[in-house]
């Protein structure tokens, strides 16, 4: 995977103060270390989207950034036994979109522990 590209909303700060939102290229290697590859299907905008994107830093520390404090999407690969690519999963909260690289992207790399299989009766 290490240098397929995929679309992200990246909030950067252009100048002191003052915030772009883009859809830019990134790679698997731009994401932040974790255990679970998550190829994102779905997010929602969350209040904390709109504060993070519009450069509130006490929502967000860092930028360059991307937000989405929710995201649901298919395992690609995993470091933990408890998740298998093919999985169907969902994050929700912990640091996700907020100072981890969120769910406005196609793909999210997070600990197993932010992450929930989705049960067989419940669609994506």
């Amino acid at each position: 995977m290490g240098n397929q590209f995929f679309k992200a909303l990246v909030v950067e700060e252009a100048d002191k103060g003052v915030f772009t939102r883009k859809i830019k290229d990134r790679t698997i290697q731009d994401l932040p270390a974790g255990d679970v590859l998550i190829r994102v299907h779905y997010s929602s905008l969350n209040y904390k989207d709109a504060l993070s994107a519009s450069g509130n830093r006490g929502v967000t520390r860092i930028y360059p950034h991307t937000p989405g404090i929710d995201a649901a999407g298919v395992v690609e690969e995993s470091k933990n036994d408890s998740f298998r690519p093919g999985d169907k999963v969902l994050v929700t909260s912990y640091d996700l979109g907020m100072n981890t690289s969120g769910g406005f992207g196609q793909y999210i790399h997070v600990p197993a522990e932010w992450v929930v299989k989705l049960p067989d009766q419940l669609s994506m």
